[in-house]
């Protein structure tokens, strides 16, 4: 297993795990074999597993935490905070101090743990100031509930706010071959100018790059996807088409879609680490082989010309879930 470092100094494998889907958003779920495949991925030498307190909500903390309660020593364990659901069961963002100290204590109990590696602000709250949050996590890190601090989803103002308070180690969005909004909106730019490392969630465009989900009927019923806007309608159909010709290039490589997709996240850079979830254990080793795959110059300009900036049809998520800007 090759590894990659994030920020200054926190060594993880190239490729990391996440561990959403196995508990929270896309249907119908197997604990044993979650953990099986969770097991599968330490075996081959997967080090970072990254989960949250909103996934399920409190399910998926908790199954990581009995995956790993006889290994912890090979595992770089990254959790997060912040988003919350109201007794009205509308989602809000919370990054006061004082509920970051209570967040924590409440995800090392789920996950039987006594530090997580890496703990991340999951989305910032548009009211509270980014360095009074960051502050807090500064708090945890000195107490040693916390290693590194992590945020997800923010932009670069906000990056170097944090930055500016306490050393932040990894930087999550969204990134593959149709979301690279992060090379837009100066995100990769400002990470790269800081330091800073990036961990790129679904690197596999939520299962559709691997070219497996040909209709909107693949999806259970409590599926997220079958209600995001890139999974509807006309933009179903435009993405397929986007897909077909990342397929017809991974069957030119003699590999799959999805460790074409993975290689190419792999591609952006040293600092860069994708964590594909899955499921299964058998796209472990799928996925593991991506890290082996790379890319001429001429290749690279062929996939900016098949998914080039704003390649995808229809928003990443339904209309008041994108991430903006403050």
């Amino acid at each position: 297993m090759q590894h990659r470092s994030l920020g200054q100094g926190l060594d993880v494998s190239a490729i990391g795990l996440g561990c959403m889907g196995m508990s929270f958003a896309y249907g119908k779920t197997d604990d044993q074999q979650s953990i099986a495949t969770i097991h599968r991925a330490l075996e081959r030498g997967i080090t970072l597993l990254d989960t949250a307190d909103m996934y399920g909500p409190h399910t998926n903390e908790r199954l990581v935490g009995q995956a790993i309660k006889d290994r912890r020593d090979q595992v770089v364990l990254a959790t997060k905070f912040g988003i919350v659901r109201g007794q009205d069961g509308q989602r809000g963002v919370n990054g006061r101090p004082e509920y970051v100290r209570s967040a924590i204590d409440a995800s090392l109990e789920r996950l039987g743990v006594d530090h997580v590696d890496l703990y991340y602000q999951h989305r910032v709250d548009p009211t509270t100031p980014i360095a009074e949050t960051v502050g807090a996590m500064a708090e945890l890190v000195q107490q040693g509930k916390v290693c590194h601090i992590g945020l997800s989803e923010a932009f670069p103002d906000d990056i170097r706010a944090a930055q500016a308070v306490h050393p932040i180690t990894a930087l999550q969005s969204e990134y593959s071959l149709w979301s690279r909004d992060p090379e837009e909106n100066g995100v990769l730019e400002t990470v790269r100018e800081l330091g800073i490392g990036f961990v790129a969630y679904s690197p596999l465009g939520r299962g559709f790059l691997t070219g497996t989900i040909t209709t909107p009927d693949d999806f259970d019923d409590d599926d997220f996807r079958k209600h995001n806007p890139r999974f509807q309608g006309d933009n179903f159909d435009r993405n397929l088409q986007l897909v077909a010709a990342i397929r017809e290039f991974a069957d030119d490589r003699q590999v799959t879609a999805a460790q074409l997709a993975l290689a190419w996240v792999l591609s952006r850079g040293d600092g860069t680490v994708p964590i594909p979830g899955t499921t299964k254990p058998d796209r472990i080793d799928e996925n593991i082989a991506a890290i082996d795959i790379t890319f001429t110059d001429d290749e690279l300009q062929r996939l900016d010309q098949i998914a080039p900036l704003g390649a995808a049809a229809g928003e990443r998520y339904a209309p008041g879930m994108v991430p903006q800007p403050r």
